[in-house]
């Protein structure tokens, strides 16, 4: 029963690092901008974050220093895409790719750098209920923090005025324009908070998740967390069930092996990304659905002047 409990926790735990990147990425698309850089992005923040906690002892400044970086480079792209008009996926694609060169430059010095000790995260009494405490009740406050921001981004884009003009943005940005609405500023402001959301993934990473600073460590996440957009037909909420889906199919591989299943770990390593495929083939046989779903100018350039 204890290894049920685990399993859950770090599924939680993994899933958590999938919901933050994709919720800001469901942003950006949701503005009608695709950012294909999520890996470079959360690469760079996970060093940005990591050398900030090792030089001040502050998990904060950690995150702060991640969000920071996501922001920048995702402002660079924006300035790119929305305003030199260069196409968003050789752009996004440039930037995972220069992500990737940049953090393992920054990051050879940090190899074997270690962190403080990791404080306790477990919430009083709560923490001791028998399965239910450790399963659910152990995390950082990040894990919960994120299933609450799904559910605020829920309310923002469908409740508000303010997330009104950003879904007409992503829907029609010459109606938008025609209206008044400064398009241009609204798409690079929800880069910059997507970036920003990435940049927390990366951080997260690789100050709680895996305390630790290795070469390439995202591996893989950037990418699927931009699948989970589309998987979770852009919905905050089934982003939310998405990035537990895939999390514990990641922690499944790991549960498998020590529980001693004689199976090749290469295979099993494969799960989450062969579940990507699987469910994103399942999901395009009903181009209606997703038409239905998704922005209507995701992906395409806007011309003030046109």
């Amino acid at each position: 029963m204890d290894s049920y409990a685990l399993l859950i926790a770090a599924t939680l735990n993994a899933g958590t690092v999938l919901a933050i990147a994709s919720l800001g990425l469901l942003i950006n698309e949701k503005a009608g901008i695709v950012n294909l850089g999520a890996e470079g992005m959360m690469l760079c923040a996970a060093i940005a974050g990591f050398a900030a906690v090792v030089h001040t002892g502050s998990d904060t400044v950690g995150f702060i220093a991640g969000m920071g970086a996501g922001a920048v480079m995702a402002a660079l792209f924006g300035v790119l895409v929305i305003w030199l008009n260069t196409n968003q996926y050789a752009t996004g694609l440039a930037l995972a790719l220069f992500g990737a060169g940049l953090s393992a430059f920054v990051g050879a010095g940090y190899v074997k750098e270690n962190l403080p000790e990791r404080p306790n995260f477990a919430i009083p009494f709560l923490s001791d209920i028998p399965f239910v405490g450790p399963a659910f009740f152990r995390q950082h406050p990040l894990v919960y923090l994120a299933i609450i921001f799904a559910f605020a981004l829920i309310w923002f884009l469908y409740r508000t005025r303010a997330g009104l003009i950003l879904r007409s943005v992503g829907e029609s940005p010459e109606s938008a324009h025609a209206l008044g609405y400064p398009v241009r500023w609204i798409r690079l402001g929800a880069v910059a908070v997507g970036g920003a959301l990435c940049g927390l993934a990366g951080a997260y990473l690789s100050i709680i998740y895996t305390p630790l600073w290795v070469e390439g460590m995202v591996s893989g996440k950037g990418w699927i967390a931009l699948a989970l957009t589309t998987f979770a037909t852009w919905r905050p909420a089934r982003v939310l069930l998405g990035a537990y889906l895939f999390g514990g199919t990641m922690m499944l591989s790991f549960y498998l092996q020590n529980i001693g299943v004689d199976f090749p770990s290469q295979f099993l390593n494969m799960l989450p990304f062969v579940a990507n495929i699987a469910v994103l083939a399942l999901i395009s046989r009903d181009q209606g659905w997703i038409r239905i779903n998704m922005p209507a100018s995701i992906g395409k350039p806007f011309y003030p002047g046109s």
